[in-house]
Parts: C-alpha cells; sequence; structure tokens
C-alpha cells in the first residue's frame, strides 16, 4: 500500500490473508471532517490511575485533571479503535505551567506499537505553550513537530482532533489541519493500519525534557495545575485489540473519497501554519537526519 494523491488509481493492502481494495478516484476533492458530537465523559472514556484527581462537572459533560507534587492523573476510551475521527475540547493549564504535559493521543498495546500524539508543553507565564505531535510506526517515533498556537490556549476552550483513514492522518486545531502523515508504504515507511489504538489523556509532570529541555523546573508552588476537558467525541470503527482491519472498512464517512486527501484550503491553511507558527520540524533537522526521511516530501513538510 503507497502513499498516493488524489490521482491514484487504487490501494491494495495485504491484512492477514485478506486483500481489501480500496479505490482513488481521480479528482478527488477534500473536505473538512463533520462536527464533533459532545457527549458526556462516561460514554466514552473511563479514568485509569489517579481517580481522586479527576474532577466532574454538569453530569460529566465537563472534567478537570490535577496535578500536585504527588501525582498527575489521566483517563483512557473504553474501546479501541482501527481508524476514525476523535476530538476533545481542552482548555490548558493556564499560567506558570513550566514542567508539565498535558497529553491527548492513541496508542496500541504491543511493543512494536502504533502512536499517534497531541502533547502540550507547558511554559513559564508569559511565554507560549508549544504543541509537539509525533507519529510513532511499528515502535519507531522521532518525527515530532513543534509549532506555536495563534491563541492562548488556557483562555478558552479549542478543539484538538485526529483524523485517521487508510490514506493519511491529519492532525486538526479547531479547523485548521496543522499536521499530515500520508500512508507511504511504497517508500517503505510504516503506516498503522492493523493494530487497534485506544485513545488516552494526561496530566503529568515532565520536567526533566519539558520546557526548554528540562532546564525550567515545576514551580510546586502553583500547583495544584489544572487542565480542563470537554466533547469526548469518537467516531471510530471499534475493535479488539487482536483485529487485524476495520469490519465497515470503506462504508464510514470518514472513509471516503474527499478524506483520501486535503484540499486546496486546507493545504493553505497548513501552509499557513508551517510559516508561521512552526519552531520545529524533524524533516529539516539535518544535524539529526543527514538524510531526508522519505515520507517528508509527500506529506509536504519540505
Amino acid at each position: 500500500m503507497g502513499c498516493r494523491n488524489s490521482n491514484s488509481l487504487a490501494m491494495l493492502l495485504l491484512v492477514v490473508g485478506v486483500v481489501v481494495v480500496v479505490v482513488s478516484v481521480p479528482g478527488v476533492v477534500g473536505a473538512p471532517p463533520r462536527r464533533p458530537v459532545a457527549v458526556p465523559f462516561g460514554r466514552n472514556y473511563v479514568p485509569t490511575w489517579a481517580f481522586d484527581h479527576i474532577k466532574y462537572y454538569n453530569g460529566g459533560s465537563e472534567i478537570q485533571l490535577y496535578l500536585d507534587k504527588y501525582t498527575g492523573t489521566g483517563f483512557q476510551s473504553k474501546g479501541s479503535y482501527l481508524f476514525g475521527h476523535f476530538s476533545m475540547d481542552i482548555k490548558l493549564v493556564p499560567g506558570d505551567s513550566a514542567g508539565t504535559v498535558t497529553a491527548f493521543y492513541l496508542s496500541s498495546q504491543n511493543s512494536e506499537h502504533d502512536e499517534i500524539d497531541f502533547e502540550f508543553l507547558g511554559n513559564r507565564s508569559g511565554q507560549p505553550y508549544i504543541l509537539q505531535t509525533n507519529v510513532f510506526t511499528g515502535g519507531k517515533g522521532n518525527r515530532e513537530q513543534r509549532i506555536y498556537l495563534w491563541f492562548d490556549p488556557t483562555q478558552a476552550f479549542h478543539s484538538y482532533s485526529i483524523l485517521w483513514n487508510l490514506y493519511q492522518i491529519v492532525f486538526f486545531v479547531d479547523d485548521v489541519p496543522i499536521r499530515v502523515f500520508k500512508n507511504c508504504k511504497d517508500l517503505g515507511v510504516r503506516f498503522p493500519f492493523n493494530q487497534p489504538m485506544k485513545l488516552y489523556s494526561s496530566l503529568w509532570n515532565a520536567d526533566d525534557w519539558a520546557t526548554r529541555g528540562g532546564l525550567e523546573k515545576t514551580n510546586w508552588s502553583k500547583a495544584p495545575f489544572i487542565a480542563s476537558y470537554k466533547g469526548f467525541h469518537i467516531d471510530g470503527c471499534e475493535a479488539s485489540v487482536e483485529a487485524k482491519f476495520c469490519a465497515t472498512q470503506g462504508q464510514r464517512w470518514w472513509d471516503q473519497r474527499e478524506f483520501q486527501d486535503l484540499d486546496a484550503m486546507q493545504y493553505r491553511r497548513l501552509n499557513w501554519v508551517r510559516q508561521k507558527y512552526t519552531i520545529y520540524n524533524y524533516c529539516t533537522d539535518r544535524s539529526r537526519y543527514g538524510v531526508i526521511p522519505p515520507e517528508c516530501r509527500r506529506d509536504r513538510d519540505i
């Protein structure tokens, strides 16, 4: 299965002896994802650790995670998913949040795991938050990209979403695509396609690396640190952790041809983010990669 543009004719995926044919029609026009549907926390998620550090409001339609010097906390989805659209509305830790990390991500459960990450790296008061994204495939990551946001993410809720199908992974902030990771198996780059993933979120202390490479430590006099959540939207192909393919492949809205690529407007927005707000991109890090990683040109990262 290869990394294809809108003029591709077909993609073949070999899954445990079954050939799944995904047809890509010339002239595909991209489209924005459907609007997320807000539900209470308990519909899709359960706490995973430090239950007493999660507070519930409005019948669970909003929650807050608390981090103090004793512990952070986190939660995970009830189900595991192969492809879909996943969204969370988050208001990040305000004020002096240096050393803290708020994470929202998908991850599979084995040693050669797949993972799709949003990580929000805390800041000293007056400095901007950093949003780091990463994609792990077959246990290999090292694909970090970092951006500043064009708003203060501590003042109001903003939507952070992942669209994942056989063709691409797209990270969105509100309606703006900030990153694309194409299926580039024809270039020898693994792509998450056969390991169901759960969703996770957590607030934790990472002052050994999170802010200025660990130079800025967490100021515990400012604790508790509080991140707020609502929305809890999941629209995915639910599967057991042993599943290798989605039983409804090709039938869901996020599988359709308009979601095989971004459209021209979305690419303009993506380029705007890269030109104005990107502060690190592994694709352009020549000290780290003497040879440009093969997916970078297809992802329009260079």
